[in-house]
């Protein structure tokens, strides 16, 4: 017998339990993940308050908002990979497809998603939009092929509406009316067209997610359901009635805008756009604008997570549901000199998350608690009365849930580079052997390395950063 059917019915025997238990026990939680896609802590329930976001400040208000999360890594693919596995993986948008790859001759070398976690443990699980990589959750050269799946057995139905972006892959870049990106360089960087929500890509995938939610809170076992939205990604597009919300707003000035000493990068992503001629590094008025557009995506996808929060009280599944909303990653606006993510200070790793659940205490209270995006797995399984599957690297935030002042830990990020944060420190290690440390107790925060300055700190930071990346399967 072959490891992965002696995994399947090793599975197979745990969802027949699991079904068992929850006939038993009642009515099991379900599970609303939202995920939304370059989506920086710039909402107003966050300190940002010239942004329009009453439907996500909302959500905050009735849960717990973690001001001091971690992303594992500053892109979508790797971020995404921790997310639905619970575990450190490889800095590369194919990670979860290189795992999907290597369990087809080597089943045993990952454990279950997630996702597959809780299918197997008496779950519906279905995804909508951008949840892993690519849209849809399929590979191919569109993205739309169902025999190269970037999560095997996640979900019960993985769905990417498409309408006039006709496959995944258009519908990823799209902009409105259909257009697909064919070349970075002859595609704006950023639009606003008029017309309803559906005339960008996520106006469907919002459309499709509440459908499912209909379709799930009807019958007789838990869901897992899971929602990607993809703005604020490039290039910037939303309809022109968000953009129109950010007339005569004054935004606040760009904090640290100078070349750092380390850990620079070019803005190769944003910089590859049509861009008319102009460099946000070195226009403040084109700046501005692009901000603008960032801010207005921000505000469309503020108002499909208030339809989707809407379509649950309406159904009445909010009285069992715990719903998580999570940003894949942060993003630079002008900080640091940089345009976009792929770096390692605190605006490509910092982002949103917020959980809620009936019966929260303190609910709208913020936590300054240090947490990371490994922390999601350990804490749905607490928070549903699914079992913690023992192999997942993050810890329950339940404590915090339960009590805000809670401590946190520290938390750990890479790309082909590594850092770790604690309370007061960013240590960061470069490929080169050069080492930054920066004192968040200091005005200068991550401008400034002071690494030289405090040795005992940063051999103390090296081996804790060892620690935790000790069982990472890829260097």
């Amino acid at each position: 017998m072959s490891d992965r059917l002696k995994k399947q019915i090793v599975l197979a025997l745990i969802a027949v339990a699991a079904a068992a238990a929850a006939g038993a026990a009642g009515s099991a939680r379900n599970v609303l993940l939202i995920c939304i896609d370059d989506l920086r802590p710039e909402l107003a329930s966050f300190g940002a308050d010239y942004i329009h976001s009453p439907h996500i400040d909302g959500l905050a208000a009735a849960g717990r908002s973690f001001s001091r999360h971690y992303v594992q890594a500053p892109s979508c693919g790797p971020s995404r990979f921790t997310m639905l596995t619970g575990r450190y993986g490889k800095y590369s948008n194919g990670a979860l497809f290189d795992r999907a790859k290597t369990m087809e001759t080597k089943p045993e070398a990952f454990p279950p998603s997630m996702p597959e976690w809780f299918r197997h443990h008496g779950y519906t699980t279905v995804s909508v939009g951008k949840v892993s990589h690519h849209p849809g959750g399929r590979g191919g050269a569109n993205w739309d092929d169902d025999t190269a799946v970037e999560v095997p057995e996640a979900w019960d139905r993985y769905l990417m509406p498409c309408g006039e972006w006709q496959h995944p892959r258009g519908a990823m870049h799209g902009l409105a009316h259909g257009e697909i990106r064919i070349k970075s360089s002859t595609t704006d960087v950023f639009q606003s067209a008029e017309g309803p929500d559906t005339i960008y890509p996520d106006g469907l995938i919002a459309k499709e997610g509440l459908k499912q939610l209909e379709t799930l809170a009807a019958q007789d076992k838990p869901f897992f359901l899971a929602i990607g939205l993809i703005k604020p990604h490039l290039p910037f597009g939303a309809p022109k009635k968000y953009l129109d919300l950010y007339d005569g707003v004054t935004l606040p000035p760009i904090s640290h805008p100078e070349k750092p000493e380390a850990g620079w990068h070019g803005s190769g992503e944003f910089m590859g756009y049509n861009r008319w001629g102009k460099d946000p590094r070195n226009d403040s008025a084109f700046a501005t604008e692009v901000r603008r557009h960032y801010a207005a995506c921000v505000s469309y996808s503020d108002k499909h997570v208030g339809d989707i929060l809407a379509k649950l009280r309406e159904i009445g599944a909010d009285k069992d549901t715990v719903i998580i909303l999570w940003g894949d990653h942060g993003w630079h606006l002008g900080e640091h000199s940089m345009w976009g993510k792929h770096s390692l200070f605190e605006e490509s790793l910092r982002s949103p998350l917020i959980i809620s659940y009936p019966g929260l205490e303190s609910p709208g209270v913020q936590t300054d608690s240090m947490v990371e995006t490994l922390d999601i797995f350990p804490t749905l399984c607490d928070l549903t009365g699914v079992p913690k599957p023992g192999f997942e690297q993050g810890v329950s935030l339940v404590p915090i849930l339960k009590n805000p002042q809670a401590a946190g830990h520290p938390a750990v990020s890479y790309t082909g580079e590594k850092t770790i944060r604690t309370d007061r420190y960013r240590l960061t290690l470069a490929k080169n052997g050069s080492v930054s440390l920066y004192d968040h107790d200091s005005p200068a925060e991550e401008s400034r390395n002071v690494a030289a300055e405090h040795p005992d700190v940063v051999e103390k930071l090296k081996q804790q950063l060892a620690e935790k990346l000790a069982y990472r399967p890829f260097p």
